[in-house]
């Protein structure tokens, strides 16, 4: 077989041509082409890697808040747990209280309303036999008892304690002509039992006395000596009177501050 040199060298010098081409016009740009691609994805690599550490870093942040915030969430939840318990407590304790005092308030009005209706029926009973023991007086009271009066008012007079004796005292000095004291009774008494009277308080009190007569009905079986404020009396109503203020004294004891 013959081989065509001549052919062989113009398809040597075509393939080199070519290749000369492809070098020149092809293949620099495709190296380019791609070394701006390598480029570009390691800089993309780069950027991806640091996007990377970003994300680790925001997650680790993220992380390290979510716990942060899950302990400050239990914290709260323990305070408020324990604040909501002792405001439990003390509510519980407030309304046990309050319980207690409104059942004390209760028990105390009850006590109150209990001893007001006693002492409201132990009053009008009361009322009613002072009023029935007053009219008996009133039926048998004659100027004998009143005479009768006078001789124990002098006898108590007489009896009588100075120190108990000392606010009437001062009185008595304060009184005058014009202003003297003043002696009370049912009946008109005699000029003898208004001096024995005289007499005996001028002797206790070691004074003149300026001294006043007069005659009060009502004054139930008694006699009354009052000067500035004070007084001394002995009387049968009084008696009652005493009786009526404080059911619990001895009939026999009436109060010392207006009955001697």
């Amino acid at each position: 077989m013959l081989i065509d040199w001549f052919t062989v060298g113009a398809q040597a010098l075509n393939f080199i041509i070519l290749v000369w081409l492809m070098k020149r016009y092809f293949y620099h740009p495709v190296l380019d082409a791609i070394a701006a691609r390598e480029k570009k994805i390691a800089t993309e690599l780069t950027d991806a890697a640091t996007t990377k550490a970003k994300a680790h870093k925001l997650q680790s942040e993220f992380e390290n808040k979510n716990k942060a915030f899950e302990l400050q969430k239990a914290a709260l939840f323990e305070q408020a747990t324990k604040e909501a318990k002792a405001e439990g407590e003390r509510l519980r304790t407030e309304a046990i209280q309050d319980a207690d005092e409104a059942e004390a308030s209760r028990a105390q009005a009850i006590l109150t309303d209990t001893q007001h209706l006693h002492a409201e029926i132990v009053r009008k009973t009361q009322l009613q036999v002072f009023d029935i023991a007053r009219h008996v007086l009133d039926d048998l009271a004659d100027i004998s008892l009143e005479r009768r009066a006078c001789a124990v008012f002098i006898q108590r007079l007489m009896r009588s304690e100075d120190k108990d004796l000392v606010p009437l005292s001062a009185a008595l000095k304060a009184c005058s002509k014009d202003s003297p004291a003043l002696l009370r009774s049912a009946f008109e008494l005699p000029e003898a039992q208004q001096t024995a009277i005289q007499s005996a308080l001028e002797d206790t009190f070691g004074q003149t006395i300026a001294l006043s007569f007069l005659t009060t009905p009502e004054l139930v079986g008694g006699i009354e000596l009052s000067a500035q404020g004070q007084k001394l009396a002995w009387s049968i109503a009084d008696y009652l009177k005493a009786l009526s203020l404080s059911p619990s004294a001895d009939s026999n004891k009436p109060d010392k501050k207006a009955v001697i």
